[in-house]
């Protein structure tokens, strides 16, 4: 009798700020089918960002749906599921009805830019630092979750009597794939809440008091691959074990093979995230990057230390659909390409303020350095160099805390735009290196699905799998680099309220 292979391929619903992925990778890494669906955002308010998670919940079921389908695959044919999420986006949903209470507050929003300006010097946010490596800013979910216990009726009352849920996308979505029967997240977007301690690995009393956030609405904290559940068997046509929840940016960081000490990836999509493994060491950045989890597998935490630009390839959003400067995000390459520089012309993208290492909410969008002879191109020329300049921001953010890095791994929907990579390894002065496989956060959470279902053996196995597409080394004369990135620190300072 002819023994059965076990299942290897494996599902990733990658949940991302603007849009919903799945993707069906073989063990591999090789796509085997994929569907996406555009998500909205809405801005009620100045410096307010929401999405639907309901829409977010149905989109993800037909994205899943549709991945198997164009794999030509069934459910039981599946080794696992993974979750890979936008982080610090909240939702509070009735345990009950399954229903959110509240729009989502997205990760961009600035609405508790007032608390935090308020107690940023207080003792407890001083502390706050040394136990999450995080800042107290309104990125985190922590002031976003007491916003909605403070502004929906009731809400507040019902926290502490258990009766609403707490969760990132991850949880979430796991609440809805599992019937409700897990609320939980992992150690990567559980730190990412200002809740979270690192040294004890579990939401900290102290923290919760001064956010005043009931312990009853949070999720269990569980390792990043471990086996959150199965989903009900009617959503995909049979139950399939959920082998890992992850937070965007660590799981593109475990896409693109990041495991030693010292590796760095870039991520360019809505935003831009640089990651650095920092191993078993939490730095403790004295230049306002974040200390968070990378991973934490079998009980033991590999830290990192995270830039975050709030706005990357969202620029590029902006020049087409509110502006008209460009049709798709496809023409920047070739436009950037008409001129030899953009003349002095600097676009500053703090729509929602300015992330690492500045961390100033108060920050807006600003062109400088426009003449009578600048036109179109100067700037989408702009936007994509300023993408390169934060990556600079951050880099040198990072030699300063800790190590400065001699290969930059990138990825995310940017990094096919060779210009752009061309242009980043001359302003950063470090080789630039684009994988294979540039859908790396679906392929983090893929991966660490099947660690837990036994598809791969180990870390080491995974890393073998990556592979290098193209690499870009610096060619600008590096003092045309330095001035032109003096240029973008003088444009910055002249966007901030002093």
């Amino acid at each position: 009798m002819t023994a059965v292979a076990a299942p290897s391929a494996l599902l990733a619903i990658d949940q991302g700020t603007t849009s919903t992925r799945a993707i069906v990778f073989d063990r591999l890494g090789n796509k085997l089918g994929v569907a996406q669906c555009e998500l909205p955002q809405s801005f009620p308010d100045s410096g307010w960002v929401e999405h639907d998670a309901s829409r977010i919940w149905t989109d993800t079921l037909a994205c899943a749906r549709g991945a198997l389908a164009d794999a030509k695959l069934q459910a039981h044919e599946l080794a696992a599921l993974g979750i890979t999420n936008q982080r610090e986006t909240t939702v509070i949903w009735d345990r009950a009805a399954a229903e959110p209470i509240h729009p989502a507050i997205v990760w961009q929003d600035r609405r508790t830019a007032a608390f935090c300006a308020e107690h940023a010097a207080s003792f407890s946010a001083q502390s706050l630092h040394v136990k999450t490596g995080l800042l107290l800013d309104p990125y985190f979910s922590a002031t976003k979750i007491a916003w909605i216990l403070d502004h929906v009726e009731g809400a507040r009352a019902r926290a502490e009597a258990g009766e609403l849920a707490f969760g990132t996308i991850d949880s979430w979505l796991l609440w809805k794939l599992t019937g409700g029967r897990v609320h939980a997240t992992d150690a990567t977007n559980a730190s990412r809440t200002l809740l979270y301690n690192l040294a004890t690995g579990d939401w900290d009393d102290e923290l919760l008091a001064f956010f005043k956030v009931p312990r009853a609405l949070l999720p269990a904290v569980q390792d990043t691959a471990s086996n959150f559940g199965e989903t009900d068997a009617d959503l995909l046509g049979s139950a399939v074990t959920i082998g890992a929840l992850v937070g965007d940016q660590q799981a593109a960081t475990v896409g693109q093979a990041c495991f030693q000490p010292g590796m760095i990836k870039s991520t360019y999509g809505t935003g831009c995230f640089v990651v650095l493994n920092t191993g078993d060491k939490a730095v403790q950045s004295q230049h306002r990057l974040l200390g968070t989890v990378g991973y934490r597998l079998n009980g033991v935490t590999t830290h990192a230390l995270e830039g975050s630009i709030f706005v990357a390839g969202a620029a590029v959003q902006w020049l087409r659909d509110a502006v008209h400067l460009i049709g798709s995000a496809a023409e920047t390459e070739a436009l950037a390409k008409t001129i030899p520089d953009t003349q002095g012309v600097y676009l500053v993208p703090a729509f929602t303020g300015l992330g690492a290492p500045y961390w100033d909410p108060r920050a807006r969008g600003a062109i400088l350095g426009l003449t009578r002879d600048s036109g179109i191109a100067h700037i989408v020329r702009a936007a994509l160099e300023s993408v390169c300049y934060q990556t600079r921001d951050l880099l040198d953010a990072m030699a300063k805390d800790a190590v400065a890095p001699t290969e930059l791994r990138v990825d995310g929907g940017m990094a096919v735009n060779d210009w752009l990579m061309q242009f980043l390894a001359d302003i950063v002065r470090v080789t630039v290196v684009r994988p294979q496989t540039v859908e790396t956060t679906a392929l983090g959470a893929a991966l660490l699905a099947g660690l837990t279902s036994g598809v791969y053996a180990s870390l080491d196995e995974i890393a073998a799998l990556w592979r290098a597409e193209a690499r870009f080394e610096p060619q600008m004369d590096a003092a045309r680099a330095d001035a032109l990135y003096a240029g973008w620190v003088e444009a910055v300072a002249r966007t901030r309220v002093n």
